[in-house]
């Protein structure tokens, strides 16, 4: 892969065979874009890696044999010099990144609605254009785009309106793009609740200890992925949102 300016590649010493295949994610120096990108690792992909962190996210490219781009998905610029880094190789796009917003997050009554626009800006808009930006890619290669969702995107969960408003859009995105691009595979995946960062900012830590972690969602969307290049398979599952915990055993698809 050619780099882009200020793009990072790092050689590790590996056992993991290369399949061939090129993933992007987003949100990837921890939570469940660093355990996708661990796991999607250990199945041969090759990683283009981003968050706005640098000193963890070049950690976590050294590791895994990584390109990696600290910067902000809600940056055009960011954007492009991402998509660049793939080199015409993109298979799978996987927009992991994500914000609560305000935190302690307020009732809809107490909102500050003067910082949806950046809730939006990166839980929506980001994801949609580089879609946009990965689609020629995308389609020449028969990929995949994962977008990751929430539960509070359908469920009436106090504090939770603007946050899941910015995912029940995304979800919506997601079933129009998946029926505008019958050759790409659009999921919009529920990962399920885990112990994040994210969630300990939003419940408190003891309440987001209970949940699975991140490694157990990673498994079962690796594990749907899969199915995509899978030999007599391809096409498996079809565009639409679902649930990671439909992938929790590799015989209920197999």
């Amino acid at each position: 892969m050619r780099s882009a300016p200020g793009a990072h590649s790092v050689e590790v010493m590996s056992n993991h065979n290369d399949n061939g295949r090129t993933a992007l994610i987003t949100g990837a120096s921890a939570g469940l874009g660093e355990a996708l990108a661990e796991r999607l690792a250990a199945d041969g992909w090759r990683l283009v890696l981003t968050a706005r962190g640098e000193e963890r996210l070049a950690k976590t490219a050294a590791r895994l044999g990584a390109q990696y781009l600290a910067g902000d998905v809600a940056d055009p610029a960011h954007r492009e010099a991402l998509v660049a880094l793939a080199d015409g190789q993109l298979d799978l796009l996987v927009n992991d990144a994500s914000t609560l917003g305000e935190v302690p997050l307020p009732t809809l009554a107490e909102s500050d609605l003067a910082a949806w626009p950046r809730l939006f800006d990166v839980n929506v808009l980001a994801p949609i254009a580089l879609a946009q930006l990965a689609l020629p890619q995308l389609r020449e290669r028969g990929g995949a785009i994962v977008n990751i969702t929430s539960d509070a995107a359908t469920g009436p969960y106090p504090t939770w309106g603007a946050y899941g408003a910015t995912k029940a859009a995304l979800d919506q995105l997601s079933n129009v793009l998946g029926a505008e691009e019958p050759a790409v595979a659009v999921w919009a995946i529920d990962p399920g609740e885990m112990s994040t960062a994210m969630l300990a900012d939003a419940v408190g830590e003891a309440d987001a200890a209970q949940a699975d972690p991140p490694s157990a969602a990673a498994e079962r969307i690796a594990r749907a992925i899969g199915f995509r290049w899978r030999a007599g398979e391809r096409g498996a599952p079809p565009s639409g949102r679902f649930a990671a915990s439909d992938y929790s055993e590799t015989e209920a698809h197999e």
